[in-house]
């Protein structure tokens, strides 16, 4: 018949290269990564403060679904949050875990008690674990490992000491962190990988990278895992950025193309602070919407 058209379906045509490029273009420009804000409480709080404070993140966060938000309670605290977040969106992670399942490993926490206890994602290679503890990047990789086979977000810290900033080896130090620390992660893992850079000169001095600096280093992050993994991978990965983030500057930081949110320390720790930052990071993810 006269003026029907031969259906095409496109699985049944191999485009040319450069049409697949125009496709993941098209397809990078329309991605919207949804943001994510952790709140690193480390050893700070008790058992009622804490408890107080993730009932009023909670509450905050159940009128702010466009972004995904956890917090990092003291190991012992966990359970006592738990059981005040348990019914809301509010996540529940860890701030550490051990790499075997179970032992003579004293003081440390395997995956499964913390899967127990509720806990949905995990810190892996903070900085003060790595400059304080004095964990390695081989430790970190066997922690990254068994997170994630134990079914955990698992959330790579990585950043360079002022010493190593002022020498011009940021990108040297923070792409080999990420590369020894995603070394026996498999492709289709990382959708449970989140990356948060935070520089130590800037972790909890008051310090805090310019939006220019923290994007420019993300951005080769993400150019890192293109190189690791593929075009797909690395656009649909979220990379936070952590070191004295605060109200004041959360806007101007979210703002930033390859910023996807923040890994929070001291602010977190004032829910009025932390709901802030967890609101100018809403409405960033909303702007990208106009």
């Amino acid at each position: 018949m006269y003026g029907l058209k031969k259906r095409i379906v496109l699985s049944d045509v191999e485009p040319s290269r450069e049409i697949r490029g125009f496709l993941v273009s098209c397809a990078v420009q329309m991605m919207k990564r949804r943001p994510i804000i952790g709140g690193n409480w480390k050893m700070n709080t008790d058992v009622e403060s804490g408890m107080l404070l993730a009932g009023a993140v909670a509450d905050h966060v159940g009128t702010c679904d466009c972004c995904e938000v956890v917090i990092y309670p003291p190991f012992l605290y966990l359970q006592a949050v738990d059981s005040v977040i348990d019914q809301t969106s509010l996540c529940l992670g860890a701030q550490n875990i051990w790499h075997e399942a179970n032992g003579a490993f004293t003081g440390e926490v395997s995956g499964a008690m913390l899967n127990d206890i509720g806990v949905s994602s995990v810190l892996i290679g903070h900085s003060e674990r790595r400059h304080v503890v004095g964990e390695s990047d081989t430790l970190i990789a066997k922690k990254m490992k068994t997170s994630i086979l134990d079914g955990f977000q698992t959330v790579l810290c990585i950043g360079e000491t002022l010493e190593e900033r002022e020498a011009g080896k940021t990108l040297e130090v923070v792409l080999g962190q990420l590369q020894t620390g995603l070394a026996d992660v498999a492709p289709a893992q990382m959708q449970m990988v989140v990356i948060a850079y935070e520089p130590v000169w800037a972790i909890g001095t008051g310090k805090t990278a310019s939006p220019e600096d923290a994007q420019s280093v993300h951005k080769e992050i993400r150019k890192c895992i293109c190189g690791l993994y593929d075009e797909s991978i690395a656009n649909t990965l979220r990379i936070q950025y952590g070191g004295s983030v605060k109200p004041e500057n959360a806007a101007k930081l979210f703002a930033c193309q390859d910023i996807d949110g923040a890994l929070v320390g001291g602010a977190a720790l004032s829910a009025d602070s932390f709901n802030a930052i967890v609101t100018a990071a809403c409405e960033s993810y909303k702007a990208q919407e106009v």
